[in-house]
């Protein structure tokens, strides 16, 4: 799965939680100050091209929506920082949250009890 810049991410999440939107809809949901049309325009059709929007046409204009979820989105990113930075070992991340103390072993233990239940269904 393709990544998504930081501005493009800003952009996806109003597709996620809203659905189906006109780019005009989009600058309107936007706090002040708000981009330009174009701007958000040439981010919606770089989106479309990376296969994350799709649209309708409407006469002369589109709708857009998402065609991927955020869920599906987070758990693509999740697995290529693991393949990139932990060498696609999730025990590497597991660990290295432990060595940095974010992760306490009651989280851990709680983890694993997830763990052993996924693998029992």
């Amino acid at each position: 799965m393709k990544q998504l810049t930081a501005k493009e991410e800003e952009v996806m999440r109003y597709f996620w939680e809203n659905d189906a939107l006109f780019v005009k809809q989009l600058v309107e949901m936007y706090p002040e100050p708000k981009p330009h049309f174009n701007t958000l325009s040439t981010y919606v059709r770089a989106l479309e091209e990376k296969g994350f929007l799709s649209h309708e046409t409407f006469g002369t204009t589109y709708r857009y929506f998402a065609v991927i979820t955020e869920e599906e989105y987070r758990n693509g990113t999740l697995r290529n920082v693991v393949r990139k930075y932990f060498d696609n070992s999730y025990l590497s991340v597991v660990s290295s949250l432990i060595k940095e103390e974010n992760i306490s072993v009651e989280e851990v233990r709680k983890l694993l009890d997830e763990v052993e239940k996924l693998n029992e269904n």
